[in-house]
């Protein structure tokens, strides 16, 4: 059975400043404070696991040590089916240094060229992690997923990421011009919450 969350506090374990905003709509109706890594001055940490969730559990652990609080990471991104499962947990990592989307867009859709499979999903892993001195803390890990059609060029200006290259399943725009609370209700994200919710806010 997992652990319930009762703290007035948590850390998001991210610098993102979209992901932030996300994570912070979502939690909103339970009234807990929420603080950034950013904020507190933590650094990121080496992020080599070879899931979503090893990368998760990273980060998560990394910000309850750091700041002696409840943490909670989220790590997420974009798997193209024809592309092999990339950008996958490098998802970050094709924007470059200077977290440039447009650039890692344009490179999906580069590496996708005239192929007719434009199947994508997006996924989002979220680890809970209570800072526990030496034994490195408990862990909560959970797993959510939408799957969708890529489109280019690319539309709208809202969401972040890859998100006005993705069109999901039933509708026919992309996240990018989706009102961001029509988003929060069928996002990847909003199905991993919904799931830690379930297990730890006891909803």
């Amino acid at each position: 059975m997992a652990r319930t969350f009762t703290e007035p506090e948590l850390v998001i374990a991210t610098h993102n400043p979209g992901k932030l905003r996300e994570i912070a709509e979502l939690l909103e109706p339970f009234g807990t404070r929420v603080l950034s890594a950013g904020e507190l001055g933590l650094s990121e940490p080496i992020e080599d696991g070879t899931t979503f969730i090893a990368n998760a559990e990273i980060k998560a652990r990394a910000a309850a040590e750091g700041s002696g609080r409840p943490a909670l990471a989220d790590d997420s991104g974009l798997a193209v089916d024809a592309l092999g499962g990339e950008p996958g947990i490098h998802s970050a990592r094709w924007a470059g240094p200077e977290k440039d989307f447009a650039m890692a867009m344009r490179a999906v859709n580069d590496k996708l060229g005239d192929t007719s499979n434009r199947r994508a999903r997006f996924v989002c892993a979220l680890a809970l992690c209570w800072p526990n001195g030496d034994q490195g803390g408990e862990m909560e890990t959970f797993e959510g997923t939408v799957a969708g059609e890529l489109v280019w060029p690319t539309r709208g200006d809202r969401g972040f990421g890859y998100d006005p290259m993705f069109v999901p399943d039933g509708y026919a725009i992309t996240f990018g011009e989706f009102e961001p609370s029509d988003k929060h209700a069928i996002s990847h994200r909003a199905d991993a919450f919904r799931k830690l919710v379930a297990a730890c806010f006891g909803l």
